[in-house]
């Protein structure tokens, strides 16, 4: 049983930036123009080869209930709807925890995890989903530390990630062979070193980001069970500006 899992629990922090209040929304599932245009129905529809799709949202979450049961769940009948509670005071790796933990519970032998706030090209996607092995992702952009995630190969050839909370500069403080801009998009089919990875993770580190989760469970398996794929054209969606860039894309594939 193959299950996604898009996180969009977070605030939307820079997206919603000098909104006012009332008029401030979930920025997966904003649109100006119609439900087809909002980053979350695009991610679902990328998703729909999954048996479950696991969407662990947070912030609005009633809005995002009534979104589902509106323009989601007639065409996605295998959408499940998980709430994180303490989006305000953990961080993202409780919403991939949640996620793990119930993909799990429905038997899943391969999961595929995504950020909610990403657009990602569908043949760049539909590489991941055809891949036999735990895939680890990178774009094309430049690596700035101030918003990157950085994903390198250091020694003993592992692969490690490293970012700044702060948005500020990075050390990586051993020598390395490779480095990329993470495409924060992953797959995992070795779900029982997973669960391990997902369950050390709740007892010792629940204050940490996904990468924590996801670092246990690169750390438990082989270099020859990971394949990196790039994906060809990939944003961040951050701010409305970058929304605005995303709708041009989607215009044009059209």
């Amino acid at each position: 049983m193959r299950a996604a899992i898009i996180t969009i629990a977070g605030i939307s922090s820079r997206f919603n930036e000098g909104i006012p209040e009332e008029e401030k929304t979930l920025k997966a599932i904003y649109t100006n123009r119609e439900i087809k245009d909002t980053l979350l129905y695009h991610l679902v529809k990328k998703c729909s080869y999954a048996d479950l799709i696991v969407l662990v949202g947070g912030y609005r979450y009633q809005q995002l209930i009534e979104f589902i049961s509106d323009e989601l769940r007639e065409s996605f009948p295998q959408i499940v709807s998980i709430e994180n509670k303490y989006y305000t005071t953990l961080s993202s790796g409780y919403s991939l925890y949640l996620g793990i933990r119930e993909a799990i519970k429905n038997n899943a032998d391969e999961i595929l995890f995504a950020e909610g706030d990403l657009d990602v090209d569908d043949e760049s996607f539909s590489r991941i989903i055809a891949s036999d092995r735990s895939v680890l992702t990178y774009n094309y952009e430049p690596i700035y530390t101030n918003k990157a995630v950085i994903l390198y190969k250091g020694t003993g050839n592992l692969y490690q990630y490293t970012f700044s909370n702060s948005h500020g500069m990075v050390t990586i403080s051993e020598p390395f062979s490779c480095i990329f801009n993470s495409g924060q998009i992953w797959k995992f089919t070795e779900t029982d070193i997973l669960k391990k990875a997902n369950d050390q993770f709740y007892l010792e580190e629940k204050e940490g980001t996904n990468l924590a989760i996801i670092q246990r469970y690169i750390n438990l398996i082989s270099e020859d069970m990971i394949q990196l794929i790039g994906l060809r054209r990939w944003t961040n969606c951050n701010t409305r500006e970058d929304y605005q860039n995303i709708m041009e894309y989607w215009r044009k594939e059209q």
